[in-house]
């Protein structure tokens, strides 16, 4: 077994929260010092994703962001607190698909933990594109931002230690299956779900991040996400509004999307909820904007002030209202 992995395990197996501590999430103001998100960083993190190329499972690009990513965490939380949990998948050619979950934990001696999320792989296909449909995509926003995001929290919380302590799981695999195919989707979160990496992990909440950075994002309350944990987005919503947020943090319901929120609801007893670009039309149907699942999801729509906006309400969250 990996050494690293034994000393994660080890730090972490006695930091999960307990049932009494999980049934009601409470919030307040502490009046502590929050530190200042850079989102000149954050968007450097996501420009250095997408020059590795797409990041699909066994191409070059996957295999040299995952060195980056870990080298970063490394960096930011110390070698013993990065585990890659690695796994394989048949993918459609009948190849074996190598991939991996990558964790960083930052104070890990709090017992009290939360889990932020998102996903690093890109889609292997254009499939919403009206051109090269069948080549991978470059996903600066799909993928690239909600990472760009936490590895520069990641960079915060090295410097400014975390009040609570927080683990930043990376899902692999995500975006992998095609639309009539759900069990290829979620990869890297059925594999976490099913194969926990610490026996009896029970972090008070779970936020995803997915597509947070475009400059045409917004994010409603998206429906799942207020049927498992209501009062989560309820807090993060009204931060949102009191940071001058609103007008990203849309105080209205959002569709219901299948994302690896949903596996890891599904299949733990941990409460995640998403913040994710999207709308809610008359039918109450998801709507994604156009550059989704295209080559337009590049590096020409990320917004630094989307990056700051989603950064400030989780770092308010993290430092001042837990």
């Amino acid at each position: 077994m990996n050494k690293i992995y034994v000393l994660l395990a080890a730090s972490l197996l006695a930091l999960s929260c307990s049932n009494e501590q999980k049934s009601g999430l409470q919030f307040s103001e502490k009046g502590r010092t929050v530190p200042e998100f850079n989102a000149d960083s954050a968007y450097a993190f996501i420009q250095a994703q997408v020059d590795f190329g797409p990041r699909v499972p066994n191409t070059y690009g996957h295999v040299e962001t995952r060195k980056y990513l870990e080298r970063k965490f490394r960096e930011y939380a110390g070698n013993q607190m990065v585990f890659a949990q690695e796994f394989t998948e048949e993918g459609y050619s009948g190849d074996d698909l190598k991939m991996a979950n990558i964790i960083a934990a930052f104070n890990p001696t709090a017992e009290d933990r939360l889990m932020l999320s998102a996903h690093w792989d890109t889609r292997p296909r254009a499939d919403m594109d009206t051109v090269r449909t069948a080549e991978y995509i470059l996903g600066a926003d799909d993928g690239g931002s909600g990472v760009g995001v936490l590895v520069e929290l990641a960079r915060v919380f090295s410097e400014n230690p975390p009040p609570i302590g927080v683990d930043i799981v990376l899902f692999d695999g995500e975006d992998y299956g095609v639309p009539s195919d759900l069990d290829m989707y979620f990869l890297g979160s059925r594999y976490w779900s099913q194969n926990p990496p610490v026996a009896g992990y029970s972090p008070r909440f779970a936020i995803l991040l997915d597509m947070v950075g475009a400059k045409t994002a917004q994010f409603p309350k998206e429906e799942l996400s207020v049927g498992y944990a209501p009062d989560l987005v309820d807090e993060i919503w009204e931060l949102a509004d009191e940071l001058g947020h609103s007008d990203l943090f849309l105080d209205e319901l959002g569709a219901s999307i299948l994302d690896d929120h949903w596996v890891v609801n599904t299949q733990t007893d941990i409460r995640m909820i998403n913040i994710i670009n999207h709308r809610r039309n008359s039918e109450g149907e998801v709507e994604l904007d156009d550059y989704w699942h295209t080559h337009r999801d590049n590096m020409d729509i990320i917004s630094t002030e989307t990056l700051q906006a989603v950064g400030e309400v989780l770092l308010e969250l993290i430092y001042n209202r837990l």
